[in-house]
């Protein structure tokens, strides 16, 4: 199974070029084997990409633009689609591979980031709202964390 990136190398689109890279870099970052194939030096390449786009994923007025991503012959999408299953965290489905233990460590740190965020801002808006919370909380375990966490939160600016 080989993943396919294709790259418009000399595009004038500062757009497609950071989109282009997101893709690499994320495929890099998390060590995924894939050929980058670039557009821009074969009309051979270029209208196999075309060709091997699905109807119903063509863009309703001109070609498609690059970054577009293949598993083997079989089309995953453009950027637009792997950029949604990056933000649901569904990016390793998307590209046909299974979940790493880092990319499951990365999801986890990331939702707990969001609840910190989130008790910042409910800690922000009112201090009480986290005070009832622990209140009625049944666990200790959880108290004691939140007390630390409210004590971390007054530190902030």
């Amino acid at each position: 199974m080989v993943i396919r990136v294709f790259v418009a190398s000399s595009s004038g689109s500062v757009a497609i070029k950071k989109r282009q890279q997101d893709v690499v870099r994320f495929l890099e970052a998390n060590r995924i084997e894939f050929e980058e194939v670039d557009i821009t030096m074969s009309e051979e390449k270029r209208q196999w990409m075309y060709k091997n786009i699905p109807e119903d994923r063509q863009p309703a007025q001109g070609n498609p633009l690059p970054p577009q991503i293949f598993i083997d012959d079989r089309y995953c999408g453009d950027y637009d689609s792997f950029f949604e299953s990056k933000e649901s965290n569904t990016v390793f489905a998307f590209l046909g591979l299974k979940p790493t233990l880092a990319s499951k460590v990365s999801v986890a740190l990331q939702a707990f980031h969001g609840f910190l965020e989130m008790l910042r801002w409910n800690f922000l808006q009112t201090e009480g709202t986290l005070c009832v919370w622990m209140h009625h909380c049944p666990d200790p375990y959880l108290v004691h964390i939140s007390f630390m966490l409210m004590r971390e939160l007054k530190r902030l600016p």
